[in-house]
């Protein structure tokens, strides 16, 4: 507690003025994730003893400090030092404007600073304000290379002007700026830091000044005086007033529905519906406010890469994230150009012909796997860029870690099922309550609701056991896709080249603690010849390509719904009305927006970006998975009849799965029905720190429950996150009320977790799993022919080539792989889980800091834990010949696909 109060400062205590930039003052986590302090070396203190209530700070023009003690106001100086980021790369254009900017800086267009008092002036009946001051050193420090750059101002005061509480910038240049953050010194009370972390706009663009608050919290009812005006002014302006097509320099937060995923302009192929409203409920998106299209006036119109779409300024990657995504996009962009050049030489090139085909991929690259390199190198007129990243490599897929330990794990009943409790997608197994199970749709749309699966499908599989002691015993686990295809599943087999089944996998939990698959329903619809029909384990070798051929298309339901409800709905936009609400109704000043700040980072940029290309009509996802054109509309109905807030906190989810159940006994709260189920064991442990955490910093702010329901701008924040952001489902009754301390703490922490460990579990083992395309096919394009089908004497003669036949095209598989690499990768500024930006001024609240810390040293404690577990060969989950260790929830990571790690936010 005492370093804390030390970092932030106290009213007796001053550092000494430009003794150390903030990068030398900032604590660091160490390499190894050991949350200790480092030493704070070099730093002076200073007393400045106070003997009477009159502000006791001047500083002389040499930058000392003096105590002064005025019987009436007098003027003194005090220093802000500026800290702004440069860009790495600059265009011709942007170059020409920096050093037009530095010359017109000399003649006086310049960065204009005010400071304004917490203290508010009866006379004026305006906040205090100090003289305006400029940037003395803009020009002369313009050629600088460095990634910051510190710039100084100097301020003149009265001293009775109080504690500074916020500061005005205007931007006089062409170009924008990042300001990263002001400290201002020569006060009494220390050090005043102001976080900004944003983009300051041209005054030629943007009237008005940009105002930036110091890093103390304050509950609206706290506010100061002088502050009170300009808090309500800048949430007005980040709401904006619902009018006009958005500038990409804007700061405005705002709704709409997915109007923009379909071009109805292009013809009727390519419109799609409108999700969110009453017809189709679904979360909102961030408004772009774009011009409607030219055939429907309901459709917003498109952007289309590479141009940007519309997020709030400071929204939009930094340049090192923008980078490291660019340079995926590119990879996409030429593993999806080869096989087409491919594809157009030979048709025979559109299909793996075996698993070679495969291998080659990661063995040789894409040209070099079917001897074309030098054919197309030199018939077809390529980019010289092209051969250039060929030679570098950039064509040769990186092995997933799938095949890394065994190249045929992945063949094994016990891998198919290891995936389903500690796979890219662990959260949609449920244990089984009665057999068989029971579908919820419409008998009179959907046929009968009972399953075809029978007792004597699975009795021989159950170690002896009956299946009502095998149920009594907690031993049988469903993976169940019928309701959510079902409905989809005559669409879905009209597209050309799909072909889906609705299924359910019934699983049985062994004495080593492992699971193995007993039987698979696969359902069409009532209308087929022959609606279901139940898969079992194989007896020779017809049978062992007809489970093989049934487990492909259970993989490919559950890539579908991993990807559309799992991961995007679940987690990015599930999340993206919380984060619009968030900047629309909390001030930057209020506790529980700093709180909430780095889990908000990047989110609307990625969300946006996945409308433009992945989510769009003939994006990535229509492209890539089974469902089609259908995709979306299939995340809509999961929406309507799945989605609920309440039962998306952790323990919440494995109990309502019959995955757990509640014990207060346990360190959880609840006690795991598959002890060894790597995602929901390490997952509690992170969930539990986070939620420590979170208590932690609002009983801190919040003492009781009137202090909850009396704040109006956390209260306008839930309320605008339902109401609006959630309207479809706001009259629901399961919502959480928010009237206690307790309530925020629940969903806060819910939040959090979705944002952070729940969207790393379900998003960086894409490529690590599904980068090996026979593993986890995105989409089928066979069914399993039945005996009277003439296709079964194809698949009798050579059922390898038909399994291949069923498999994604080439063109499909390297198209899909190429966007899981992307979407897998870590960037250089990723920040994880017990990390943040600017650790030693986001705050100056030293209870909350030493809690952060705390919270920090905790998650490197859960790291250690992790490893102990991934090595322990009791654990046959994680551990094992040829067993990947279950990494998802490692906190930490390095760049690039790693296969673990766990960012603060949604940021790809």
């Amino acid at each position: 507690m005492a370093l804390a109060r030390e970092l932030m400062g106290s009213s007796l205590m001053e550092r000494s003025p430009f003794l150390a930039s903030a990068s030398s003052t900032r604590l660091r986590l160490s390499q190894s994730r050991n949350r200790s302090f480092l030493p704070l070396e070099g730093r002076k203190v200073q007393l400045a003893i106070r003997k009477s209530t009159t502000p006791v700070a001047a500083i002389s023009e040499d930058m000392d400090l003096v105590k002064v003690v005025p019987e009436k106001a007098v003027k003194f100086k005090v220093r802000a030092v500026l800290t702004v980021r440069n860009k790495n790369k600059e265009d011709f254009k942007e170059t020409l404007v920096k050093h037009l900017d530095a010359f017109t800086d000399r003649i006086g267009r310049n960065v204009v600073l005010e400071l304004i008092s917490t203290d508010f002036d009866p006379k004026t009946k305006s906040p205090k304000k100090s003289k305006e001051a400029v940037l003395k050193d803009w020009s002369k420090k313009s050629n600088l290379k460095t990634e910051k750059v510190n710039y100084i101002a100097e301020f003149e005061v009265d001293s009775n002007f109080g504690i500074p509480g916020a500061i005005t910038v205007t931007n006089k240049h062409q170009k924008e700026f990042f300001l990263e953050s002001i400290m201002i010194e020569g006060f009494a009370c220390g050090p005043v830091n102001f976080p900004c972390n944003s983009w300051v706009q041209p005054k030629k663009d943007r009237s008005g000044k940009r105002v930036f608050f110091t890093n103390k919290p304050y509950l609206p009812h706290e506010t100061p005086e002088g502050l009170k005006a300009l808090r309500e002014k800048e949430l007005r302006e980040l709401r904006g007033d619902g009018q006009g097509v958005r500038k990409l320099s804007d700061r405005v937060y705002d709704f709409d529905v997915y109007n923009d995923l379909g071009n109805p302009d292009k013809g009727i192929d390519f419109a799609r519906p409108i999700l969110g409203g009453e017809k189709i409920p679904y979360p909102r998106r961030c408004r772009t406010g774009r011009a409607p299209t030219d055939t429907d006036m309901n459709s917003e119109s498109r952007v289309e890469k590479p141009l940007p779409t519309y997020v709030p300024r400071d929204e939009q990657f930094e340049e090192s994230k923008k980078h490291a995504f660019t340079t995926g996009r590119l990879k996409a962009v030429l593993h999806n150009l080869i096989p087409s050049l491919m594809a157009s030489i030979s048709a025979n090139n559109k299909d793996f012909k075996g698993f070679s085909d495969i291998d080659s991929l990661y063995s040789e690259g894409l040209l070099l796997k079917l001897g074309l390199h030098d054919e197309i190198m030199n018939k077809i007129p390529l980019p010289k860029a092209v051969s250039t990243i060929q030679d570098g490599g950039l064509l040769k897929y990186n092995l997933p870690k799938i095949i890394s330990k065994d190249k045929y794990a992945w063949l094994r009943d016990d891998e198919f099922a290891r995936q389903a409790i500690a796979g890219v997608n662990p959260v949609t197994i449920e244990r089984l309550q009665s057999y068989p199970p029971v579908s919820k749709l419409d008998p009179e749309v959907y046929g009968p609701q009972e399953s075809a699966l029978k007792e004597e499908h699975i009795a021989g599989q159950l170690n002896g056991m009956t299946v009502q002691e095998a149920l009594d015993a907690s031993k049988l686990f469903i993976i169940d896709y019928h309701d959510i295809y079902l409905p989809f599943i005559d669409k879905i087999n009209a597209l050309d080249g799909r072909k889906s089944y609705a299924t359910r996998t019934i699983f049985f939990l062994t004495d080593a603690g492992t699971l193995k698959p007993i039987a698979i329903e696969l359902s069409l619809a009532p209308s087929s010849p022959r609606p279901k029909r139940v898969v079992t384990p194989p007896v020779d070798a017809t049978t062992y390509w007809m489970w093989q051929l049934a487990k492909s298309h259970v993989c490919s339901n559950d890539a579908g719904a991993h990807q559309l409800v799992n991961h995007w709905l679940r987690t990015h936009a599930a999340s993206e009305p919380f984060i619009l609400a968030a900047h629309r109704q909390m001030s930057a000043m209020h506790p529980i927006f700093k709180l909430l700040d780095p889990h908000m980072r990047y989110t609307l940029e990625i969300n946006g970006l996945a409308r433009q290309s992945l989510l769009s009509m003939d994006g990535v996802i229509e492209s890539c998975f089974t469902p089609g054109r259908y995709c979306m509309e299939m995340s809509a109905a999961a929406y309507s009849s799945f989605w609920r807030f309440d039962q998306e906190s952790l323990p919440a989810d494995l109990i309502r799965r019959g995955m757990a159940v509640p014990d207060p006994t346990q360190p959880h709260g609840v006690k795991l029905v598959i002890e060894d189920y790597p995602y929901a064991s390490d997952g509690l442990m992170i969930w539990a720190a986070i939620e420590n955490w979170v208590r932690n910093y609002v009983n801190h702010y919040y003492p009781d429950s009137a202090q909850v329901c009396n704040d109006k701008e956390l209260q306008a924040w839930y309320a605008e996150s339902i109401n609006v952001g959630h309207a479809d489902l706001r009259h629901a009754d399961w919502w959480p009320t928010l009237a206690t301390p307790e309530d925020l703490i629940s969903i806060l922490t819910t939040l959090i977790w979705l944002v952070s460990a729940q969207h790393a579990a379900l998003n960086f083992g894409q490529y690590p799993y599904g980068g090996y395309v026979p593993n986890r096919p995105p989409l089928m394009r066979r069914l399993i022919p039945e005996e009277s089908d003439p296709e079964y004497a194809v698949f009798l003669s050579d059922p390898q080539k038909y399994f291949f036949c069923a498999l994604p095209s080439l063109l499909q598989a390297t198209k899909f792989m190429a966007v899981v690499d992307t979407l897998s990768t870590h960037s250089p500024d990723e920040e994880y889980l017990g990390e943040r930006q600017h650790q030693s001024i986001w705050s100056c609240d030293a209870e909350v800091i030493e809690a952060f810390y705390e919270f920090s040293a905790e998650i490197g404690r859960i790291e250690k834990e992790i490893e102990k577990r991934n090595s322990n060969p009791s654990l046959r989950n994680r551990c094992g010949a040829g067993v990947l260790p279950y990494e998802l929830l490692v906190p930490s990571s390095e760049s690039g696909v790693t296969c673990r790690g766990v960012p603060n936010s949604v940021s790809i």
